[in-house]
């Protein structure tokens, strides 16, 4: 028996296996549904931002209350909210295999 060969620990192997995920090539990062949730999502912003457009007045001396509506004020802002969280979601979601 050689006294410089170590004896091959079997731990070792199954450690290294664990640690190294596999990864395919020529795979996105993202799954369909991750790309329906993000289209969701950038709609969902959108609308609320367009929802936020208008409530000026045509003559500048003359003060119109529509821009304080409950559509401006309160729809829009929780549309464009539900929309990052949409965002966030369709992000963090684990693709199905």
């Amino acid at each position: 028996m050689d006294k410089n060969k170590k004896p091959v620990s079997s731990k070792k192997s199954v450690e290294t296996a664990k640690a190294s995920p596999v990864v395919k090539i020529g795979e996105f990062a993202f799954g369909k549904e991750n790309y329906r949730l993000m289209l969701i999502g950038l709609a969902f912003i959108a609308v609320g931002f367009l929802l936020m457009i208008g409530g000026g007045s045509d003559n500048p001396k003359v003060f119109n209350y529509e821009i304080f509506s409950f559509r401006r004020i309160t729809l829009s802002p929780i549309l464009i909210l539900a929309g990052y969280v949409i965002e966030i979601f369709a992000i963090m979601k684990k693709p199905k295999d």
